[in-house]
């Protein structure tokens, strides 16, 4: 099937390749829609680790982890966190554009 030959194929470059792992995350990050996110951390948990070590290495519990992960999942932020300090990645911000001042005095008031 050609679907498990792209799974495995996507598995196997974020398994072996961090740099992949990374880029893969940051496309993620960049769609507007946060499930996508979620469903790259859980293919990247799925190539590199498992569910269950995921939950024992963030003190979370497995089901947890898994309902947080699905398609109706809606974690908390830290628990997001906890999950990507696990696979040894983190999120960081990034300037995409230069604001002008009137608008960063709008941001911070």
């Amino acid at each position: 099937m050609k679907t498990s030959d792209y799974k495995s194929d996507l598995y196997k470059r974020l398994k072996s390749n961090p740099e992949y792992a990374l880029g893969y995350l940051n496309l993620a990050l960049s769609d507007e829609d946060p499930k996508v996110l979620l469903l790259a951390v859980k293919d990247i948990i799925e190539a590199k680790s498992s569910i269950s070590k995921i939950a024992k290495s963030t003190g979370l519990n497995r089901e947890h982890v898994y309902r947080m992960l699905s398609e109706e999942g809606n974690p908390s932020m830290i628990n997001v966190l906890k999950v990507l300090k696990a696979l040894g990645l983190s999120l960081q911000a990034a300037q995409t554009n230069v604001l002008t001042n009137n608008e960063h005095s709008a941001l911070v008031r």
